[in-house]
């Protein structure tokens, strides 16, 4: 049996863009990148912040960052949230199945599931008091909607 190579990387390719159909509404995707964009515009790096609030919420979480220093492993954990935030609300052609894989990753980390689902709204919440006044109802709800979407992912890791 020949297998014509060039017809299964098309079937292949196929199946990657089915998958890949964008499931968050085009106005709350846009309405959460400008929540981003306005809070770099008036905080700058708003990293500090989302750990702040993260450990004042939950502080159990802090023994766990005990071997971050220098902060870069805060940064690569906040930049990731960040990749795989922009593919969750745009293409989704991964983010959804990392987050799922992480929530397991991270339990072996003794993060229980709920406290990882917190991060997300610790984020939105950091993202809200830096566009301070400039805040909108879209905004608002925007985050809302893509926050019980991540959650879903967050509740329902792979077997």
């Amino acid at each position: 049996m020949t297998v014509d190579l060039r017809e299964r990387r098309s079937q292949f390719g196929a199946v990657l863009e089915e998958s890949a159909v964008q499931r968050t509404d085009p106005a709350d995707a846009h309405a959460i990148e400008a929540s981003l964009e306005l809070a770099a515009e008036r905080r700058g790096d708003i990293g500090s912040r989302v750990y702040a609030r993260l450990f004042a919420e939950q502080p159990e979480m802090l023994v766990l960052f005990s071997r971050d220093r220098d902060g870069h492993i805060k940064g690569e954990m906040l930049a990731r949230v960040f990749d795989a935030l922009f593919d969750f609300i745009g293409e989704r052609r991964y983010a959804d199945n990392m987050i799922q894989s992480e929530v397991l990753t991270h339990e072996g980390y003794d993060v229980p599931r709920d406290v990882f689902a917190t991060f997300f709204e610790v984020l939105a919440e950091t993202v809200r008091d830096a566009c301070g006044s400039a805040w909108t109802g879209a905004m608002d709800g925007a985050w809302r909607r893509v926050l019980a979407d991540l959650d879903y992912y967050v509740k329902h890791p792979p077997a």
